[in-house]
């Protein structure tokens, strides 16, 4: 599908999947009066659940079952994955509920067990925006676009006990948005712009627990992309923070016999980025232009550390910047399974509400899995919502090899 939009339309078009240059953070009157103050980074496709697993359960998974696509929700869970090798594959499909055709998100991924204490993993994640006929503010052609993102992993993890794992990840992240064209200012000109590159890591631990009685407990936390910001253009005034990001969980199963087992799961979620400011006119929070200017020449580590204290509404609302993630599912002779969840988000803080189902089932070395995505609020701008996302998994159960 060939989309005809002005620099200005494709510009609204794109920031669904990520932060366009000079993109000044969100504020507006709440339904509640308070303010919406949402956190701005680029390229927030890296926070998009790329599995029909985790996503029909609330998008949760500090510390679900761990699987193949661990390396997303906590890569310290690749080290008690079960199986010797396997891989994966992802189809998301981008604002169908708005007619747009072209638009995808697609997951590749893939795991080795060295040893019984160690695993690496690797995984590829594409977004691809599909094709733009863009044209000036004159209406003169400008020419197609065909805007694209991915990100290439490499994880490590290791056990440290029969209980106990940490990992690590590497990534390498391109964003180009532009192809290369020029973005209009507002002003009559135009800023050059290029494709935006950066080097980011995970950290993560696990730690999971049998009880009596055929039940388990886990507990998990991750922190992902972190790393160098991102710039679209020459003007380092305007680099993109990345969706740094916390993660941690707890999960509770019970295989009640040997054909019926539970999972309930649940996740907290808060973004690692300054709070923007607040706008024009707070006396408390001083000028609004140049704390916007401080705003984006934070530095990444202090950006990390500032994110816990610097909202603008105080400690109210660094609580409203945690996301609930909760769900679980139902397995029938390991090879049906039914899943639910539910992901909350503040209103003032993006307003993302909605209610997950899904189905696996399992044959062999082979799972297929599905998941729907309902919005529960009626302004929810989703770009997933009403959507089927399909995943397809091969795990090669062959005995892990023993040595060191």
């Amino acid at each position: 599908m060939k989309k005809k939009a002005t620099f200005l339309s494709a510009a609204i078009l794109m920031s669904f999947a990520a932060t366009t240059i000079a993109q000044n953070p969100h504020h507006e009157t709440g339904l509640t009066g308070q303010t919406k103050n949402y956190i701005s980074t680029g390229m927030p496709i890296l926070l998009i659940a790329p599995d029909a697993v985790a996503s029909a359960m609330g998008d949760v998974g500090a510390a679900s079952t761990p699987d193949i696509y661990s390396g997303h929700w906590n890569n310290a869970k690749y080290a008690f994955i079960k199986g010797d090798i396997g891989f994966s594959t992802t189809y998301t499909p981008w604002l169908r509920n708005l007619g747009v055709g072209d638009m995808n998100l697609l997951y590749l991924g893939g795991y080795k067990a060295i040893n019984n204490r160690s695993t690496v993993a690797a995984s590829l994640t594409y977004f691809s925006l599909g094709e733009i006929q863009s044209t000036n503010a004159e209406g003169y052609d400008n020419g197609t676009m065909n805007p694209n993102e991915f990100s290439f992993d490499i994880s490590y993890a290791m056990k440290l006990s029969d209980e106990l794992s940490l990992g690590a990840t590497g990534r390498f992240i391109n964003s180009d948005l532009t192809n290369g064209q020029g973005v209009s200012t507002g002003a009559g000109d135009y800023v050059a712009t290029k494709p935006a590159h950066s080097l980011a890591a995970d950290l993560g631990v696990y730690w999971q627990h049998p009880i009596d009685n055929g039940q388990e407990i886990a507990l998990g936390a991750f922190v992902s992309n972190l790393g160098a910001k991102l710039s679209y253009s020459n003007d380092d005034t305007k680099k993109e923070f990345l969706p740094t990001n916390l993660r941690i969980g707890a999960r509770y199963s019970y295989e009640i016999d040997n054909a019926n087992k539970i999972n309930v799961m649940v996740d907290l979620n808060k973004l690692l980025v300054p709070t923007p400011p607040k706008t024009v006119g707070d006396s408390t929070y001083g000028n609004y232009y140049h704390n916007l200017t401080e705003w984006y020449t934070t530095g990444v580590m202090r950006g990390v550390l500032q994110s816990f204290y610097d909202a603008p509404g105080g400690f109210g609302e660094e609580l409203r910047e945690i996301q609930i993630s909760a769900g679980g599912e139902y397995w029938y002779k390991n090879t049906f399974a039914v899943r639910a969840g539910y992901f909350y988000e503040h209103a003032t803080k993006g307003g993302r509400q909605y209610a997950t189902i899904g189905f696996a089932a399992k044959a062999n070395v082979m799972q297929f899995d599905v998941a729907y995505l309902v919005p529960t609020t009626s302004f929810s701008n989703n770009p997933l919502k009403n959507t089927v996302r399909i995943s397809l998994t091969f795990n090669l159960d062959r005995k892990k090899k023993t040595t060191m």
